[in-house]
């Protein structure tokens, strides 16, 4: 890969950001409200709570995280969709871009842009409202990857869809995190769904993650193991999200439809 064409991917994003306000702030105003609502709620279940549980690092801790995943997502998607608005995709790939530099282009400008709302998500939850991030040890470090690569994939597989279906489709895109925040347990075990819901829990490499983060608020130790499977998952999903974007630009470039990319694409 080249470096200078994956950087010529980004600087056009950070220039983009650069040149407009409402590029800028949804950068940290959605999380920061997330944060605020979600840190003042678990202050006030520690208050009526009679056994004087802490909820901090239990709820807002799991928001915190699963802000982040939407974040690193939404970053991938964001950036693909500025080529998607503007009609760009015959501009880019007339170029000596590689797929691949495309992709990892993507993913470096998310990792960029998500970096100002994990700052501001942070220095909230940890200076308003206590949240200590060190209580869940170093169990943080594969917290943190499972979910900025689970979210990666996600973010790249969605992209995929709306190459292939048009800019039409890029509704199906958004509530997608929330589509899958019942399964993965954010707020509550898995153990309380269904059996069919637990079953597609267990694809899912977040489910791991907040498992692991409840035991540890409970007293218990993570379960490393867990973690390792939610790992794997998501290298796994990582690698068809990419060999599945890979597949819908050649069916693009091989149908034609990425030189009559419109609106009203859909199928």
């Amino acid at each position: 890969m080249n470096i200078r064409r994956i950087w010529a991917i980004v600087l056009r994003q950070l220039y983009l950001i650069r040149s407009s306000l409402s590029r800028v702030l949804p950068l940290f105003v959605w999380v920061a409200v997330d944060v605020v609502l979600w840190g003042f709620l678990t202050r006030y279940l520690n208050e009526v709570a009679p056994a004087r549980f802490n909820f901090v690092p239990a709820l807002l801790g799991a928001v915190v995280l699963w802000d982040f995943f939407i974040r690193i997502m939404h970053g991938v998607t964001m950036c693909f969709f500025e080529d998607v608005w503007s009609r760009n995709f015959l501009n880019i790939f007339s170029t000596p871009l590689t797929i691949g530099e495309y992709i990892a282009g993507l993913v470096c400008s998310s990792m960029i842009t998500s970096t100002v709302s994990v700052a501001v998500m942070f220095l909230l939850a940890v200076l308003v409202f206590g949240l200590s991030f060190f209580m869940y040890g170093s169990a943080i470090i594969p917290f943190v990857m499972v979910l900025f690569i689970f979210g990666i994939a996600l973010g790249i597989t969605a992209s995929a869809l709306v190459l292939r279906l048009g800019p039409a489709a890029e509704w199906f895109v958004w509530p997608i995190p929330a589509i899958l925040s019942p399964f993965v347990g954010v707020f509550y075990p898995i153990t309380v769904l269904p059996g069919w819901m637990q079953m597609i829990s267990r694809a899912l490499p977040p489910a791991y993650v907040f498992d692991s983060l409840r035991a540890i608020v409970f007293g218990n130790a993570a379960d490393w193991t867990a973690l390792a499977v939610g790992l794997g998952l998501a290298f796994i999903y990582l690698f068809l999200a990419c060999f599945f974007f890979i597949s819908m630009y050649k069916h693009s470039v091989r149908t034609g439809l990425i030189a009559r990319y419109s609106a009203e694409s859909l199928g």
